[in-house]
């Protein structure tokens, strides 16, 4: 069984009390989501949203929001955040939505973004379909519709071609390429404070390195 093809996974998704809905009603108010009116943090394609909950947990001072656009996806999420609530940890400065991420820019308003982090994205090897890779130009241009001043992005994989096509639509967007390795774990610098990913962690045991870059409009 295909994961995004869980029964009953939308409904499941629909009536969970960590999931934001309706998310162009919050564009400009997301301060209001919160507890807290902290520095709002996303990761796009969070998957199972392992590295979000721990962000969330190791830094109670920013607000966070996971974005994920299937919904069977998302639910092994809003499961394992159910098991922790039950535990006793809440994180309450952690949602998620279900969502494209081509509409980024109808749910976030101007510089309401403090961070975007694109971790092991799908690389759409196929060269007719660069404008979904989350690193084009394209989507470039919708993070510089919502980052704020200062905002940044970093991202992460394992694809090495994926990495270099990166870089490269950094440079042809007008983007400031802040720092960049090709091997993150023996990066003494950028590797500092880094929280892995569960792909992280299946990639780099198999001897794969993992590179990363940190971007700025």
């Amino acid at each position: 069984m295909r994961l995004r093809n869980i029964p009953g996974a939308k409904d499941a998704v629909l009536e969970s009390p960590f999931t934001i809905q309706e998310p162009e009603s919050r564009k400009g108010l997301w301060a209001a989501a919160f507890p807290k009116k902290q520095p709002l943090h996303i990761e796009v394609g969070m998957g199972k949203g392992r590295f979000l909950m721990d962000m969330a947990r190791l830094h109670p001072e920013i607000n966070y929001v996971g974005i994920e656009m299937y919904d069977s996806v998302l639910l092994r999420a809003l499961q394992k955040r159910g098991e922790l609530a039950e535990e006793g940890e809440k994180l309450p400065n952690l949602y998620f939505m279900r969502m494209d991420a081509r509409n980024l820019p109808d749910v976030f308003d101007k510089e309401e973004v403090d961070r975007i982090y694109l971790n092991f994205s799908d690389p759409w090897p196929k060269a007719r379909h660069a404008k979904r890779r989350l690193t084009s130009r394209e989507f470039l241009e919708r993070y510089t519709k919502i980052l704020a001043k200062g905002g940044v992005v970093e991202f992460k994989t394992d694809n090495r071609d994926l990495f270099e096509f990166s870089l490269e639509e950094v440079k042809e967007a007008g983007w400031t390429l802040l720092a960049h390795t090709f091997d993150l774990h023996h990066d003494e610098e950028m590797v500092k404070g880094n929280v892995m990913t569960e792909y992280e962690e299946k990639f780099s045991s198999m001897g794969n390195p993992i590179c990363k870059l940190i971007c700025r409009p």
